[in-house]
Order: structure tokens, then C-alpha cells, then sequence
């Protein structure tokens, strides 16, 4: 229905602005704790539909990259959340944010042959 190009300036933008969000969580006061959730989740949802869509553009398969790098997607989904419940946490979220978009990002460019 749309162009790759669509799909992949959907998929970028709107993960650019799950990890800004996710990013705001770590110092935000609580009262923005919904519309921050709910943003994040919307574009976390973007991140998932257009990264599919992708997958059925380029007719790629289910390789462990792709696992990986929706685990990844799982986990930069949920941290928001943790974030405001657990600020305790809030160091250690940072370090696992970076790590689960360089893992993200690594798997998306160089699709290694894992298994």
C-alpha cells in the first residue's frame, strides 16, 4: 500500500521519539508520567507496525536478527515505564537504553547470520 521509503521515515521518526521520550522519562516529574506512557506507547506501536511492514517490503524472513531486535524492541518499550516507578534504577536504565538501541541498530545494519 505505501513505499519502503514511507515505512522507513515512519519507522525512524517514530523511534527517534520512543528514545526521547524514553530519555524525558529518566528526569520528568511524575504528573508527566501519563502523557509520557502514552506517548511512548504509540510510538513504540509505529516502531512495530512500520518495522513489519518493512519486513514484508523486503521480504525478509524470521532470522535470529530479527528476534534480537525485537527483544530489544521490548525492552526500550518497557523502560519508560520502570523508569517512573523505579527511579532508584534510573543509571542502570540509561546504560540498558543505550545498550538495547546499539544492539538495535547493529542487528538492523549488519543482519548477522547468528544462527
Amino acid at each position: 500500500m505505501f513505499s519502503i521509503f514511507f515505512y522507513k521515515v515512519v519507522h525512524l521518526v517514530a523511534l527517534a521519539i520512543l528514545t526521547g521520550y524514553t530519555f524525558h522519562a529518566f528526569a520528568a516529574p511524575s504528573e508527566t508520567r501519563k502523557q509520557t506512557l502514552m506517548i511512548t506507547g504509540i510510538s513504540a506501536l509505529l516502531v512495530l507496525v512500520s518495522g513489519m511492514a518493512l519486513m514484508g517490503k523486503h521480504g525478509y524472513e524470521w532470522h535470529a536478527w530479527v528476534w534480537i531486535k525485537l527483544v530489544c524492541w521490548l525492552g526500550l518499550t518497557a523502560i519508560s515505564g520502570i523508569a517512573y516507578r523505579r527511579r532508584a534504577l534510573v543509571p542502570k536504565l540509561k546504560l540498558a537504553t543505550l545498550g538495547l538501541i546499539a544492539v538495535a541498530v547493529y542487528m538492523a545494519v549488519y543482519k548477522p547470520a547468528i544462527f
